[in-house]
């Protein structure tokens, strides 16, 4: 349990041993204090002036006691025992209770970093259970793009941010390998094959084909292995044979792009082995069972309209091939039934928002729990430069790809940004701001603040001055505003991480990173850490070494670099 949960114990408990007494002196109508206790909720206030933290209980049992909530915050406060760690209790509003603590829980927050280490922060509300993030997942018919690039640092650090939170995760990547798609990109690098043999007008190009110049390289690249070998091969060997050998090449240029990007998968599960192995058939067999499955015009249909939705889905099309999302429930199905794992969560664009109903109905369909699959959708991702929207790569003159991002901005600087706004809200990424060296760039802007830490303690250590072990210390020398709320931050971060897994939004781990630099940064413009004050110094010393932990722990977890100079 962390300091501020033991804290916010503390204050409930005290909150029922008031209203117990108060019942017992018969200031409140008798109920079961136990059967209340999820209606005393204590909460961080946004506002400082209304104290540490802060509770509406009064409000949320005026309807169980019949009396006024000002008056129930009254009958609580009354009959609260402050103790060590609270200084003043005050009733505000119409009934909110404001409690007003002493520096002394904080300072063990220090304690806290120096025991746990890189551990800090970590919490267990997963408690063992199986994860799996799956992200990114771009067909590999051609390079990422900016929402894979955005898809990529979400699911990651979301991944990371489940792993603090005690969760034992699994990064999946969906090899889209089976289906119309595959099909398009064998005819485009047929088509391809053969122009670049026997000239442009030899063939016409599929209309719905693959125009980029990538399937132009693997086409060359599979003449210089195999020549005109199957120029006269009849279209289906010939396309299935450029599909085997440019399939692998691509793949493999999104593992080595992908882990340029610092994402390691755990798994790259293909689409082709749920048909091969029987998956597909056996999950659509499994809905036809349950009555969820109707023919018509020569297709097999999921009905959806049993399930409460509006537009039926193909499950399997005329010519006999199942579709993309008959082989997506069979996958889900592979997820949560065969592989066993507790949660499902799926980094998708925006555009699959229609799919997310129709896939969760499906799994209950089977017989599954669809709430252990979830589904964070990812808006679009605008990049700007000088205000202006950018879109072709200046280096090929195509759409910006994820490789021409990073050769132009750090990945600290993508990973970063591309995390600064929830998966939800459109996001604009600013390039030249991603490059700028100055406090203006926020990933330039808490990095600068452990390179300060780290440059502050160097000067110290030619002094024979290092950090001091918590119990060597004098904490309660600690009382400037700004050493108490950079404590403060530091004591929020595992807060952070579980409202962070809760919500599924790693974007809030980079805004406690951004908070956390800010709080340094005031501290160190009115703290100065070398005072002739030796105990003083030690305490500062203690707390900005804290910081320095605290600020690279997040940065570690974000796959993000924790300089020691810059």
């Amino acid at each position: 349990m962390s300091i501020t949960d033991k804290i916010k114990q503390e204050i409930t408990d005290k909150i029922k041993q008031a209203l117990t007494a108060a019942m017992d002196d018969g200031a409140l109508s008798a109920a079961d204090i136990e059967s209340l206790s999820d209606r005393i909720k204590i909460e961080v206030p946004k506002d400082k002036s209304h104290g540490d933290f802060a509770c509406s209980a009064a409000m949320a049992l005026a309807k169980e006691f019949r009396c006024a909530p000002a008056k129930i915050a009254a009958e609580i406060t009354s009959r609260i025992d402050k103790g060590a760690n609270i200084e003043k209790i005050e009733v505000a509003g119409a009934g909110f209770i404001n409690f007003y603590l002493t520096p002394g829980w904080l300072y063990e927050t220090m304690r806290a970093i120096e025991e746990q280490g890189a551990d800090y922060g970590k919490i267990d509300i997963g408690k063992g259970k199986k994860a799996m993030v799956e992200f990114v997942s771009a067909n590999p018919t051609g390079p990422m793009h900016m929402g894979n690039a955005r898809g990529g640092a979400l699911g990651d650090c979301l991944a990371s941010v489940l792993e603090y939170a005690g969760y034992d995760v699994t990064r999946e990547f969906y090899i889209n390998d089976a289906g119309n798609q595959i099909d398009k990109f064998g005819r485009s690098l047929s088509a391809r094959y053969i122009q670049q043999l026997r000239g442009e007008d030899a063939v016409e190009f599929p209309e719905d084909g693959y125009q980029g110049s990538d399937i132009i390289d693997r086409a060359k690249e599979f003449i210089e292995i195999n020549g005109d070998k199957y120029l006269d091969a009849p279209e289906e060997e010939r396309a299935q044979a450029l599909i085997d050998y440019a399939l692998e090449k691509n793949i493999a240029a999104l593992k080595t792009d992908l882990e340029k990007y610092r994402i390691h998968y755990d798994v790259w599960f293909r689409e082709s082995e749920l048909h091969k192995s029987g998956a597909v058939k056996a999950a659509i067999d499994r809905l036809t069972e349950r009555g969820y499955t109707y023919e018509q015009d020569g297709a097999l249909w999921l009905d959806c309209e049993k399930m409460g939705l509006e537009k039926n889905e193909v499950l399997i099309r005329q010519n006999g091939i199942p579709t993309y999302f008959a082989a997506d429930i069979a996958y889900h199905i592979n997820k949560l039934e065969t592989r066993g794992f507790d949660r499902a969560i799926n980094v998708w664009g925006a555009d699959h928002h229609g799919h997310v109903a129709r896939m969760k109905e499906a799994l209950s369909a089977v017989g599954i729990d669809s709430n252990r699959l979830d589904i964070v959708l990812m808006q679009l991702v605008r990049l700007t430069r000088d205000g202006e929207v950018v879109r072709m790569s200046k280096r090929t003159g195509k759409a910006i790809s994820l490789t021409d991002l990073l050769d132009e901005v750090s990945i600290d600087a993508a990973r970063f940004f591309f995390n600064m706004r929830g998966a939800g809200s459109h996001l604009d990424f600013d390039l030249e701001l991603a490059k700028e060296q100055s406090n203006d760039n926020p990933v330039f802007y808490v990095q600068y603040a452990h390179a300060r830490i780290c440059g502050i303690l160097r000067i110290l250590k030619q002094d024979g001055v290092v950090p001091k072990a918590y119990a060597e210390i004098n904490p309660s020398l600690l009382k400037h505003e700004s050493e108490l709320s950079l404590l403060k931050k530091l004591a929020d971060m595992p807060e952070e991480i579980k409202i962070s897994a809760e919500t599924l939004e790693p974007a809030r781990m980079t805004r406690y990173a951004t908070e956390l630099a800010t709080e340094f940064h005031g501290f160190y413009n009115n703290c100065r850490v070398n005072v002739d004050d030796e105990e003083l110094r030690d305490a500062r010393v203690k707390l900005i070494d804290c910081a320095r932990k605290v600020i690279a722990g997040v940065l570690n977890m974000l796959k993000i670099d924790a300089p020691n100079h810059m």
